[in-house]
């Protein structure tokens, strides 16, 4: 799977992102770099982490806001649209703990059963890892500022902020375990 679904998703994405949303496409291709550099801990994986990577926000769209809830919109506009593979669906679906934030917007149940989380942990850690790691404009941050970004760009008491507060701790263990496999490669 490498780099044709990585050039596809860079097209797709590009197309839905680049002229609407600058400053999301900027993030985008931040999150498609770090995942260029996590990829040697994915292994066999690591062209579906940079599609994933590449698509995580794509429902961001406008044309394709239906739910307003981006992880679904995107999903849903990859698997209908497209035909994309199942994992990466899944994947683009479920990035970041999205399943949390759905649970605050009353589409648990919808996101979860239409795009089960995937059973390969490192995958779904690393794409929490990109994209938490990432500013808004595409550079490096921490997982630290970047939540605090979030709940600074949301407010505490937005339907974002509350998810982003519940998600914090286990975005920084993803993040915590992405470092570790990193620090484990060999030089």
């Amino acid at each position: 799977m490498g780099d044709l679904i990585e050039e596809w998703a860079t097209q797709v994405a590009g197309a839905e992102l680049s002229s609407a949303l600058p400053r999301r496409w900027a993030h985008t291709q931040g999150v498609a770099q770090r995942a260029v550099e996590v990829g040697q801990v994915i292994g066999q994986d690591a062209g579906l982490l940079i599609a994933a990577a590449t698509l995580h926000d794509v429902g961001y769209a406008p044309r394709l806001a239906v739910t307003g809830f981006h992880p679904l919109d995107g999903a849903r506009f990859l698997r209908d649209k497209h035909g994309a593979d199942e994992r990466l669906a899944r994947l683009v679906a479920n990035h970041s703990f999205a399943l949390l934030e759905a649970e605050e917007r009353g589409l648990r149940e919808e996101l979860a059963s239409e795009f089960p989380l995937l059973e390969e942990p490192l995958l779904v850690d690393a794409l929490v890892y990109c994209d938490m790691t990432t500013t808004p404009d595409g550079g490096r941050t921490t997982a630290e500022e970047r939540v605090a970004e979030i709940l600074g760009r949301y407010g505490d008491d937005s339907v974002v902020g509350r998810f982003i507060r519940r998600a914090a701790p286990e975005i920084f263990g993803a993040v915590g375990r992405v470092e570790a496999a990193l620090a484990a490669q060999p030089r």
